[in-house]
């Protein structure tokens, strides 16, 4: 009745939409099963992509082939680089998008595949032969059979909305969840748990006095995610819109404090754990009890509606507590909502489980990715949905997975903290996690997957020609650096005015553009006419790419030191990423290890000595005597 598939997709979310396009551009014929067709990748809470460490994530995705980046350049509202005050491994893009529009660009992407089927419906069982996955049942009835399913069904496994005492099922407003699935997992084995994440309300924007507030805006020359010479910002359609920042105070919150008593966090309805970094209201009262105000983010939802999304203000109290401690905020005081904040608790399954492609230990060619394996972040989502449908293509066609190293991406830090650490909360990427900051950019993501996923059949040949077009640019700028003097009289003003010390003699290029408050750029408009070099970029887009090119080079002339230094210790870690363990090894009959250590290893089975390493009670010493039995 219906046809087979090389892969079935269970889910259309961040994840889920990467996941269908890798695998499918990849050559797989896939199919996306979604409830909703004008939801793919929907924004369930705040319509922004990017911010401290996600942003990274996003553009490693792009320069793996991927379509959130692209999707976000075409949507955005406001864009801002984060942390611009600090030093490049730290920087981080940020963009506020149209919600209605991102769901929809990403529809006319997944629908312009011819590898890819979509249908809408929920996945309501599983199919198995013996230990292996066969396929799907849906519940009209529809029965699509497969080799690998991919599970990413987000928040909607047997997800529960809860505002104050009113509990109803939902994996978010007004949308069913999905039940039979996690007992179904759990029945073959595999470890569930639930957590719980939470929204704010919905605010009409036109109810709130703006000048009340902080103005926030975007910054004067956007950038953007993609690294695409097309589609820039400059072509986008959208205009930048504001942004403003409010402040809650003593009135507000003995508002709230009044409302505990019916709060599910707090009596004993919600038993999932919340996410630490993006706590509710009432969790920032009880864990900050004396701070007497809390910074709250008005942000657009989209080009033409009044919705605004009040970032800082997840709850789950009661609707009349919510809407009197909004009229408490000044500028505040008449706002409408057009809806109210809430909690969702949902199942999730033990990441520990997984392999490090995304496939389960337990069910074989079942992948997982997304919420589903605790994270929380449509980045984290998206970026475990290129993986698992770069991985499930290559395991029905008999290939190694592909898996990223800690010193090559966030993604692979992402990765390997699930599978090794596990997790207690929602897990959600910073820069603090990776030990390679310095080498995992946000401007270097090209330079460092590209290829990579050239090599995978993902990346296009232009896609990879424009990559090695970049980079001789930037060696080149480098190298002129290197080669061009910088004379007292030509530099000496530029130097004294960003407070540098002026030049007695005649150096290197390079060694001004090594100086802290120094900038390339400013220095190429002060190199004669007759010497500046000339960039060799497509005139579409020459502005763009000469300023990222020329940000490019001048991070690896300042950086240098620090950037070789990471490099040498990535390279001493990699003889531990090297040496592969037996997937079936028994670490009992290992008498030098610690009995909490052998039992840790028998229960991850860490897949290498370098994940072995990170495993919560696996000690230095430990890994020492499993390097003498391995023969190292």
């Amino acid at each position: 009745m219906f046809p087979d598939y090389d892969i079935i997709v269970v889910g259309g979310g961040h994840a889920g939409c990467e996941a269908a396009m890798a695998a499918a551009n990849m050559g797989s014929h896939v199919l996306l099963v979604s409830m909703d067709l004008n939801g793919f990748a929907k924004m369930s809470c705040n319509p922004a992509i990017g911010g401290i460490a996600k942003g990274q994530i996003v553009r490693e995705i792009d320069a793996l082939g991927g379509y959130t980046g692209i999707v976000t350049d075409r949507t955005t509202l406001q864009f801002r680089m984060l942390n611009r005050s600090k030093g490049p491994a730290m920087w981080s893009p940020r963009a506020q998008c149209d919600k209605t529009q991102f769901s929809l660009e990403w529809r006319k992407i997944l629908e312009s595949n011819c590898k890819l089927d979509i249908y809408v419906d929920i996945c309501e069982s599983f199919l198995f032969e013996n230990s292996k996955i066969t396929g799907i049942r849906t519940r009209t009835g529809a029965i699509f059979h497969s080799q690998a399913v991919i599970l990413t069904a987000g928040t909607f496994l047997s997800g529960k909305l809860f505002i104050g005492r009113t509990v109803f099922e939902g994996g978010r407003i007004g949308e069913l969840s999905s039940y039979g699935l996690t007992e179904q997992l759990a029945e073959r084995g595999i470890e569930t748990a639930r957590m719980k994440t939470g929204t704010p309300p919905r605010i009409d924007v036109t109810s709130v006095d703006l000048s009340k507030g902080i103005l926030q805006q975007g910054d004067p020359q956007p950038d953007q995610f993609s690294f695409l010479p097309c589609p820039s910002r400059a072509q986008a359609k959208l205009p930048q819109k504001d942004c403003y920042i409010f402040h809650t105070n003593e009135k507000v919150h003995d508002i709230l404090r009044s409302g505990f008593g019916d709060s599910p966090l707090f009596n004993g309805l919600i038993h999932g754990k919340g996410p630490r970094y993006c706590p509710s209201i009432e969790d920032k009262l009880r864990t900050f009890a004396d701070k007497d105000s809390h910074q709250l983010f008005l942000e657009p939802q989209g080009l033409t509606t009044k919705e605004y999304y009040l970032q800082g203000f997840s709850s789950s109290l009661p609707l009349d507590i919510q809407l009197a401690a909004l009229h408490a905020i000044e500028g505040f005081e008449h706002v409408r909502i057009f809806k109210p904040a809430y909690a969702v608790e949902y199942d999730y399954f033990n990441p520990v489980q997984l392999k490090s492609s995304l496939e389960s230990k337990v069910v074989e060619n079942l992948f997982l990715a997304g919420q589903v394996n605790g994270t929380t972040g449509y980045e984290e989502a998206a970026a475990q949905g290129i993986m698992a449908g770069i991985n499930t293509h290559r395991k029905i066609h008999d290939c190694e997975p592909f898996v990223l190293g800690r010193d090559q991406a966030y993604i692979g830090v992402l990765i390997d903290d699930l599978i090794t650490k596990g997790v207690d909360e929602p897990y959600r990427m910073f820069t603090s996690r990776a030990e390679y900051r310095i080498l995992l950019r946000q401007d270097n993501a090209d330079l460092r997957l590209t290829a990579l996923s050239h090599d995978l059949g993902l990346a296009t040949e232009e896609r990879y020609a424009f990559t090695q077009r970049k980079y001789e640019e930037v060696d080149r700028l480098i190298a002129f650096a290197q080669d061009k003097k910088a004379t007292p009289e030509v530099f000496n003003t530029y130097l004294t005015s960003v407070g540098e010390q002026p030049l007695s003699e005649s150096k290197r290029l390079v060694d001004l553009v090594a100086r802290p408050n120094v900038h390339y750029e400013d220095l190429l408009k002060i190199v004669p006419r007759g010497t500046k070099p000339s960039l060799d970029v497509p005139q579409e887009s020459a502005a763009y790419l000469q300023h990222e090119i020329i940000t490019s080079a001048e991070i690896s002339i300042k950086y240098k030191g620090y950037i070789e230094r990471e490099k040498s210790l990535a390279d001493k870690l990699l003889r531990l990423v090297k040496l592969r363990i037996p997937v079936d090894f028994d670490y009992m009959k290992v008498h030098g290890l610690t009995i909490e250590c052998r039992q840790k290893l028998n229960r991850y089975k860490p897949e290498t000595l370098a994940q072995a390493s990170r495993i919560s009670g696996v000690s230095p010493a430990d890994i020492s005597v499993l390097l003498v039995y391995f023969g190292r």
